[in-house]
């Protein structure tokens, strides 16, 4: 009797467990339901974000940027975010459980740059992106022709578009903010004229040559109009646009999962100052022994890309592509190729970025952008501003070998749908930015000392981009303050310094490159301890990559497992 007592008890303790594991699935079921009308409904309400991830119905429709459009989407954010934490740890399975953690981040990301920040209200340049119809020209995701008819319905939503965000915005912006947006947005006017034409010139015959004249006219004078609206504005233009130390914290709380105090954070962009100043001063002094140390950077720098720097930099991509897969240092799944070509106008804020497709993208290349200097600076300023060949082959890495370009091959085949669509700010740039270092540390060009010494000018930039950030947001730095840093911290040409403090002003978040880096490095020095060391760092890249992009605090909770996951940094 005792046995069988033994028996039924086992048999009925099996029973309950199986129940359990029943409804957990059930529950998971559940929620991969909800991941699915979640991103439904956020294609919906952001079709320029759809667009670029791939889903090509929405083609040609700009967002609702009314008042009522903006709140409504706030409103379903929060109702979303509300809907997500209902789900318990219990019900869900451990992929489930990360992805509802990861979905409520973005949500988090979403409503801090919506509501706290306010910068549908605030700030012209938050529609930017959205304005962009570069996706319709140089993306060969459809025929010319299904391209043209998707450039035609944007073209049409540009004038309603553009007065919509002029209800939006309330009160008086900064200088820099309206001069940024100005150059980008109000490029769009002679990217009109000048570049659509051509790439649409193929197709544009009888009926739908007409149609395209009038409505890229249309656009081309609403946008014109916009960009002399935002100059009266930039007559009275403010020069309060601080963040303040709360919502600065707050920033970095909800858009990257990092609490950290003020002091805290400015340690750590500090100590890697430190250790990038040294780092450089060694690697100058094997370049140029006994040469004062700006000038030997000033040397390295001078070695200006022969040929021009686009043709150059197709050739770095080729050695990049081979040192990463030689030495074996991540996966590269899949045969999408990267291609690069000069930025257009509108878009040279900035030296260089990348144009990735989405998921929902099959097979299409990649498009790395670089700038050519402003024709309205001086010669030698323009010279000055043209990086060095080490300079720009760390941006070739950042940008696509083993840096943006890949990291994203993974995350459009990651596991979850979430990882697939959301890409944060410091798990990308951090990565790229990382990226950076350790091909370095894993022997790219036998450590070059010239090499090293871009490497490194790109590392100090950041760092000081990082100190700029806080100083400029928590502690009354001035811009011209920010200028002088990253001339005298980062060896920067006039051209950058005055571009990378501006941005500053209105992007506080682009200190997440280092932030990022940073966290990334830490993150790998703790799971590699038990696991090789470097002989650990592919599984360790391919375990990083396959996340997608959520906030780095979350991957490496997820990576280290339960227990104490020690510091960030």
């Amino acid at each position: 009797m005792k046995y069988r007592r033994i028996r039924f008890v086992f048999a009925s303790a099996w029973f309950v467990f199986a129940l359990i594991l029943s409804a957990r699935s059930a529950m998971t079921e559940r929620w991969d339901r909800f991941v699915g009308d979640f991103l439904d409904h956020y294609f919906a309400l952001n079709p320029d974000f759809a667009v670029f991830q791939g889903k090509h119905e929405y083609d040609g429709i700009l967002p609702d940027w009314s008042e009522a459009g903006i709140q409504n989407k706030v409103a379903w954010l929060e109702a979303s975010r509300t809907t997500a934490l209902a789900y318990k740890d219990v019900d869900l399975d451990a992929a489930a459980r990360f992805e509802r953690d990861y979905l409520v981040a973005q949500i988090r990301r979403d409503l801090f740059w919506l509501k706290t920040a306010d910068l549908p209200h605030r700030s012209p340049y938050f529609y930017a992106d959205a304005l962009d119809p570069d996706i319709y020209l140089s993306r060969p995701y459809a025929p010319l022709a299904t391209r043209l008819q998707a450039f035609l319905k944007y073209s049409r939503a540009v004038p309603a578009a553009l007065a919509q965000i002029k209800e939006n915005l309330r009160g008086p912006q900064t200088k820099a903010l309206l001069n940024i947006t100005r150059r980008s947005i109000g490029g769009l006017a002679d990217f009109y004229e000048l570049d659509v034409p051509q790439v649409f010139d193929p197709e544009l015959r009888g009926p739908v040559k007409d149609e395209f004249v009038r409505t890229n006219a249309a656009a081309t004078k609403a946008v014109r109009e916009f960009t002399a609206w935002l100059g009266e504005r930039e007559k009275t233009a403010s020069t309060d646009f601080a963040y303040g130390p709360e919502k600065f914290r707050l920033m970095l709380q909800e858009t990257e999962g990092v609490d950290l105090t003020l002091a805290e954070l400015e340690e750590v962009g500090r100590k890697d100052l430190a250790r990038n100043r040294q780092a450089i001063e060694a690697a100058c002094a094997l370049f140029a022994p006994g040469v004062p140390l700006r000038e030997a950077v000033a040397r390295a720098m001078a070695h200006k890309p022969e040929g021009g720097v686009v043709p150059y930099a197709r050739l770095q991509l080729k050695k990049l592509e081979q040192f990463v897969r030689e030495r074996n240092l991540v996966t590269v799944p899949g045969t999408e190729q990267a291609l690069v070509a000069e930025a257009p106008a509108y878009r040279r804020w900035n030296f260089a970025y990348i144009n990735i497709p989405g998921p929902y993208e099959k097979g299409l290349p990649s498009i790395y952008y670089v700038a050519p200097p402003d024709p309205a600076w001086s010669t030698e300023k323009q010279r000055a501003y043209i990086p060095g060949v080490g300079n720009l082959q760390s941006t070739s890495v950042h940008e696509v070998w083993p840096g943006h370009f890949l990291q994203f091959l993974h995350a459009n085949r990651a596991s979850s749908r979430i990882g697939r669509v959301f890409v944060g700010y410091s798990y990308a740039e951090g990565w790229a930015h990382y990226a950076e270092e350790m091909v370095f540390e894993a022997g790219l060009d036998d450590h070059s000392p010239e090499m090293v010494i871009g490497q490194l000018m790109k590392a100090l930039l950041r760092d000081v981009r990082f100190l700029s950030a806080i100083g400029l947001h928590t502690q009354g730095m001035t811009v011209a303050e920010s200028e002088k840093m990253f001339r005298d911290e980062a060896f920067s040409d006039e051209g950058t310094a005055e571009q990378q403090a501006n941005r500053g002003t209105f992007d506080p978040a682009y200190l997440n490159y280092t932030l990022g880096k940073l966290m990334i490095r830490k993150l790998r020095a703790d799971w590699t301890s038990t696991r090789g060391g470097q002989t650990a760092w592919r599984e360790f890249h391919d375990a990083f990559l396959s996340f997608g992009g959520p906030p780095v605090p979350l991957v490496r909770r997820a990576m280290l497992g339960d227990g104490d996951h020690g510091s960030l940094f």
